[in-house]
């Protein structure tokens, strides 16, 4: 912990549209990845983000400071699932492997150690937050509530086999995972207490909190693909489980992202041709064309869903993927299967790309908003000589984007 690497900040042009791509690292050496589209990128003060990576001392969380370049590695001993970045404050929270603990970091310390080049030990950055017991099968796939007092975790095993009132055992959909149950917990980051909120008779996938809502919790049913119901929501407290968005069995839903205190981002993709999506294949009717496809937006309150846009008929990348939206309620963003990047203007409607394709690479591209809505942080193998290894890269939101006015008047 406290280790530093100086900067490996290149830019960019991107290839096709011209815009400049912020590469905060450049690396074959190295392997890193962004944190998943679900959580905070950036630190409370937006001045660094946090990501994962490979490095001379192994799999570890790191910061990049955005404007300096400098890079320091922010754990000791490794996590497992997913970083978790303070709503109000400078600090992560991780899950510990051996013995599994939820950890808090204190970056705000660290960096300033950093910077008068007097580290200390990582116990004088790192407090233990609760201890959880070897009968709850965890992996950290976690999410982190919106006033930074509790986490909200994914359990598995047997603890999970007596069901919350109401739920059933689901049978398995889909070629990859099998039938199984789950549940979710919470940890009192102050006192390390442990409580029930639900188990359910699926697997669950992600996990994320509302970042402005506390006590406010979506989840996923995981299969490896298409699920009968892919989004759920649910309190703190185990009340109020239902559907985020109720789906159809023609519908492919995923890669669902709270976006603000009010609204959730979901991916309807169209990437099977109607002819393949028989009522006899793997993933049954869902994912074409028939039906409506595109970046969505529902509304937590209203429950009322609008499609904020679609990757053009035109493009290869042929469907939006993984999706993000500005915490403003101005802007959408989306991936392709060519690993593009597409802004969506919720005002006008108006679509446009922003980045051309980001090569294959070892990972999805995955973008996420600032929480000023003006960039986007994607992991690309763009200027990787294997075209596997991925490097963390912001794209700007155009400035003649961001002055936009709007009018009802015809243009001349």
């Amino acid at each position: 912990m406290g280790r530093t690497w100086p900067s490996e900040k290149k830019i960019v042009p991107d290839p096709v549209t011209g815009l400049p791509l912020t590469f905060l690292t450049s690396t074959d050496t190295y392997h890193q990845s962004k944190i998943y589209q679900t959580h905070r990128q950036w630190t409370a003060d937006g001045q660094w983000l946090i990501f994962r990576g490979t490095r001379e001392t192994g799999s570890q969380a790191f910061a990049v400071n955005e404007k300096t370049g400098l890079i320091v590695q922010v754990t000791e001993t490794g996590f497992s699932g997913m970083l978790c970045a303070s709503n109000k404050t400078m600090k992560l929270y991780v899950l510990a492997n051996t013995p599994r603990q939820i950890l808090e970091i204190d970056l705000a310390r660290l960096f300033a150690d950093v910077a008068a080049k007097s580290v200390k030990l990582a116990a004088n950055y790192t407090r233990v937050c609760g201890t959880i017991p070897p009968t709850l099968q965890v992996d950290g796939n976690m999410g982190l509530d919106a006033n930074d007092d509790f986490m909200y975790f994914r359990v598995q095993g047997p603890q999970t086999t007596q069901l919350s009132p109401g739920q059933t055992l689901l049978p398995g959909f889909g070629p990859r995972f099998r039938q199984s149950t789950s549940g979710l917990r919470s940890m009192n980051l102050k006192t390390g207490e442990i409580k029930f909120i639900v188990n359910v008779g699926f697997g669950i996938g992600h996990v994320q909190s509302n970042p402005w809502m506390p006590g406010e919790i979506v989840f996923c049913w995981e299969t490896g693909g298409k699920a009968p119901q892919r989004t759920w929501i649910i309190n703190a407290d185990g009340t109020g489980l239902r559907p985020l968005y109720p789906e159809a069995p023609y519908e492919w839903i995923t890669h669902e992202a709270v976006i603000s205190r009010d609204e959730a981002v979901i991916a309807i993709l169209g990437h099977r041709s109607i002819a393949s999506a028989t009522p006899q294949s793997d993933w049954g009717i869902s994912g074409t064309y028939e039906h409506p496809t595109g970046v969505a937006i529902v509304n937590l309150r209203t429950r009322e869903m609008r499609i904020a846009g679609q990757v053009p008929g035109w493009s290869k990348g042929r469907s939006d993927w993984h999706v993000a939206g500005s915490e403003d309620g101005r802007w959408a963003a989306s991936d392709d299967f060519q690993y593009e990047v597409w802004l969506y203007d919720r005002h006008s409607g108006e679509v446009n790309l922003l980045a051309g394709p980001q090569k294959t690479g070892a990972d999805h591209i995955h973008p996420t908003f600032n929480r000023e809505g003006t960039k986007i942080e994607i992991q690309s193998a763009l200027i990787s000589k294997d075209n596997r290894s991925l490097n963390i890269c912001i794209v700007p939101v155009p400035k003649t984007f961001l002055n936009r006015t709007y009018s009802l008047k015809a243009p001349e």
